[in-house]
């Protein structure tokens, strides 16, 4: 089994995520990816939590812009175009399967969690429940490799390559 590509946390990293997510960060093994600034946009998710809690959710996106512009293609019934578009498009429909078994082997490198064996995040393989959860695997992996999640970047009013963060105050005080 290999591990998925991803940062090592540091307490600065985990300082900044608290921040941006308003809560502790829990159980973050990995920053999976980054704003063009460096800061942390993805983090990876232990599978389960310190307190025993299957976690399904092994991409979790926290940066406070993605994640308002993402919240915002929500709010604009995205979700419900995306589902359509699956049933419609078959060749679509695979590469979002290929998403979700994708998704489910980097999640089981870091440990097997019978209670959510099988289950990965956002809906996949088969609708569009979380862009959220896609958007932060679409960044971890990869264009390409999430083809739901892609075609919400695309859509996003947010740009990986465009810095927005408000973090300077916290990594001074880190």
């Amino acid at each position: 089994m290999t591990t998925p590509p991803f940062d090592p946390v540091s307490d600065a990293d985990i300082a900044i995520v608290s921040a941006q997510l308003g809560r502790p960060a829990r159980d973050v093994v990995g920053i999976s990816a980054r704003c063009v600034c460096g800061g942390p946009t993805v983090v990876s998710t232990s599978p389960r939590l310190s307190d025993g809690t299957p976690f399904p959710t092994f991409y979790y996106l926290c940066h406070p812009g993605a994640t308002a512009a993402v919240s915002e293609l929500e709010a604009n019934h995205v979700m419900a175009e995306f589902t359509q578009q699956l049933e419609d498009d078959e060749q679509l429909r695979e590469a979002y399967r290929s998403a979700h078994v994708a998704y489910l082997a980097d999640r089981e490198s870091m440990g097997n969690v019978p209670e959510i064996d099988g289950v990965s995040a956002g809906g996949m393989p088969t609708r569009v429940k979380c862009l959220h959860a896609l958007v932060a695997h679409s960044l971890a992996a990869g264009p390409g490799v999430n083809p739901i999640g892609d075609r919400a970047l695309e859509r996003a009013s947010w740009s990986p390559e465009v810095c927005t963060c408000t973090f300077d105050e916290v990594t001074e005080e880190s």
